[in-house]
């Protein structure tokens, strides 16, 4: 380790700044740096990138690592293909490309050609397709760009055909489907009011609203479709049948699982919007409908899902009709396609798909390769295929077509990664949380390593927002493990494994149960000989950057390098960024007294004590990130350096032009990576 000189972090100036919580005062004295655009923290950000990437280009073998991973990331990737009209269309990336491109053909077997590259749309990578929906006659494509990460969208529409934009373009679109009418004349679509604060990346957004666009208006003629000034935290996302006659609307409250379901019969010129679930209760997610009767799948009275259906002529919860009860499974999505229910259910955090009858009867299960994850199974209610993909963390994302009637499936795009699946393995191991809760964890390596307690082992963790973690294939962790490392994967309570309740058990007053798990996950791989505390990283992004946060400071004896990514660590103000107010019914709120203990108990940011040795730690952020705004990171960082007593770096890496981490061109993602495998080999003496 001697290579990399000792570091000299730049000075972070503390203020006087102090906040009373319910009689408890608080220091906040980098509450300076939540100024993104001023010059102190631009200067702030550029002395920090300095110090950090002046250490990483210094590890002797960051170079070797970025090769390694340039040669296995270049293999083709293919999406899942849809249908609409009577063309096809996936996306694809040829290996190395910044963005995956969106190709059309009219047949399986055809030339496919290039409906829309976002390569071409900047000139490093930046600007990235975030949305996509077809016309049903498949002739018109409206698609969603977002620039350096962000999560504001731009919309336009491109005539398929031609390849050609149309002079359609919205703006202010956030967190938002879009719905084409059933003739193809326009589409609903939500969005939020321009942001007239002075940084449009954190301002708060609230009072979003559901639209209808026109094809060929400009965006000031689009009509109002709903609204609710009496509520500046609902949000909307619109929904037309495949029958034309209805849309769904879908009244959603922050990230709260549960929501309203409100419907409009678009045949009536004069329709009004029902309000047919007006109660935040349970989560109900729209399958298909019969006409007025409405399939849903929904964990009312059912925390681990089941189908039912609503006639709309008796809305009425004692008129209900219970098509498929609960399992003992995890029922996560349900399609309707040959007029049957695709049910894909998680079992011990894995994949399991039963096709059912519009009665509940099973018709079959769904053979799979392995254990691993499956999506798509998307489709039409007549249609006679499907497309599904399936991957585990050691076989590369395949695409499969399915045929419903005769239930077999067929490769139909298999990738060709320069590495030997057998050389590897995943086992599923339970180990036991603090209050004696079993937690299953998946652990991969090469096959025959010896379990000495000597191996680098990276526990990568999320535990919230109703998030499963189940198995997928990685180039990164392919690389990790080709160094030696051991790869595992917990799946603590907050997730949605198990359910809705599983979820609950790690929320807001019941969010120190996730963090138990996550500790006790590194105690058994210590205890069963996997790993050290001299060998052990832990990693996480977002709500899992938050789950790093807590653990190292709640527990710095443990882990010998944690690397927390775009965490929400700053549990006193999240709120009062973006869509920060939207994680209160996931984290609790700090205006709550009792909440706020909580909150204040584990906030990463105010739990770091002066003169502890902190293990070796980069925090990596983007200076776009609308989502989880990077003063947290920020704050976190200048908190942390002057905290730690040790000789182990703590750094901040702020990637540009980049943002939470959607639409990250592919060159951005080898380097950050790159960064991440060189601190971990550095730090651990590999």
């Amino acid at each position: 380790m001697s290579a990399v000189k000792p570091l000299n972090y730049p000075p972070s100036l503390k203020m006087e700044q102090t906040d009373n919580y319910h009689g408890t005062v608080v220091k906040d004295p980098y509450r300076w740096l939540e100024d993104s655009d001023s010059q102190e923290t631009k200067a702030w950000i550029k002395a920090q990138n300095q110090v950090t990437f002046s250490y990483l280009q210094a590890i002797p073998s960051r170079e070797k690592i970025k090769q390694r991973l340039t040669k296995l990331w270049d293999y083709e990737k293919y999406g899942i293909p849809f249908q609409e009209g009577n063309k096809y269309f996936y996306l694809k990336n040829n290996g190395l490309q910044n963005q995956s491109v969106l190709y059309t053909l009219n047949r399986l077997d055809a030339q496919p050609k290039v409906l829309l590259d976002p390569n071409k749309l900047s000139a490093d990578g930046t600007v990235a397709l975030s949305g996509l929906s077809v016309s049903d006659d498949g002739k018109l494509l409206a698609y969603g760009i977002s620039t350096s990460g962000s999560d504001w969208q731009q919309w336009k529409v491109r005539d398929v055909e031609t390849g050609k934009d149309l002079s359609d373009s919205l703006q202010w679109v956030k967190f938002s489907r879009v719905s084409w009418t059933s003739n193809s004349l326009g589409f609903f679509y939500s969005r939020y009011d321009q942001p007239t604060g002075k940084n449009k990346f954190e301002d708060v957004n609230y009072y979003q609203k559901l639209y209808y666009h026109r094809i060929g208006t400009p965006q000031s003629k689009d009509t109002l479709i709903y609204q609710r000034s009496d509520h500046k935290e609902w949000g909307f996302s619109g929904k037309v049948t495949e029958d034309g006659q209805y849309l769904i609307i879908s009244v959603w409250l922050g990230t709260d699982r549960r929501n309203l379901v409100f419907y409009q019969d678009l045949t009536n010129p004069d329709g009004k919007v029902v309000e047919l679930i007006s109660n935040f209760t349970a989560n109900y997610s729209f399958i298909g409908n019969d006409k007025g009767v409405f399939y849903f799948r929904t964990d009312v009275n059912a925390p681990r899902g089941k189908i039912i259906a609503i006639n709309t002529q008796k809305p009425e919860s004692k008129y209900w009709q219970e098509i498929l009860p609960q399992s003992v499974d995890t029922l996560r999505n349900v399609s309707i396609i040959n007029n049957q229910f695709i049910a894909s259910y998680l079992q011990d955090a894995h994949s399991q798909i039963k096709i059912f009858d519009l009665s509940g009867l099973l018709v079959r299960q769904v053979e799979l390769p392995g254990i691993g994850s499956v999506g798509g199974f998307y489709g039409k209610r007549n249609d006679r295929e499907t497309f599904y993909s399936f991957t585990s963390f050691t076989t590369p994302t395949t695409i499969y077509r399915y045929d419903m009637v005769t239930g077999k499936s067929q490769v139909l795009r298999s990738p060709q990664v320069d590495f030997n699946p057998a050389d590897y393995e995943t086992r599923q191991v339970f180990y036991q949380s603090k209050d004696g809760t079993k937690i299953p964890m998946f652990i991969t390596s090469k096959k025959g390593i010896k379990f000495d307690g000597d191996n680098p082992t990276y526990l990568y963790g999320y535990g919230g927002f109703n998030v499963s973690l189940t198995p997928s294939f990685s180039v990164s962790m392919l690389v990790w493990m080709e160094m030696g490392g051991v790869y595992a994967v917990p799946n603590l309570r907050g997730g949605g494994e198990y359910g809705q309740e599983w979820h609950q058990a790690g929320m807001k007053l019941n969010k120190q149960n996730v963090f138990d798990d996550f500790i006790g996950a590194a105690e058994w791989l210590i205890q069963n000989k996997y790993t050290q505390k001299g060998k052990l990283a832990i990693a996480g992004g977002s709500n899992g950057g938050l789950l790093v946060g807590a653990c190292m400071t709640q527990r710095p004896d443990l882990f010998a390098v944690t690397l927390p990514s775009v965490g929400v660590m700053d549990m006193l103000r999240f709120h009062k960024f973006t869509i920060g107010w939207a994680w209160i019914s996931e984290y609790g709120s700090p205006e709550n007294k009792e909440e706020f203990t909580a909150l204040y108990a584990y906030s990463p940011l105010h739990n770091l004590k002066p003169g502890t040795t902190y293990p070796a730690t980069m925090i990596t952020t983007a200076d776009h990130d609308d989502r989880v705004v990077p003063v947290h990171s920020f704050k976190f960082a200048a908190a942390l350096q002057a905290a730690h007593s040790g000789n182990t770096p703590v750094l901040i890496r702020i990637e540009t032009k980049a943002g939470h981490g959607a639409g990250k061109p592919t060159t951005k993602i080898i380097d950050e990576i790159a960064d991440r495998w060189s601190f971990l080999a550095h730090n651990l003496e590999m």
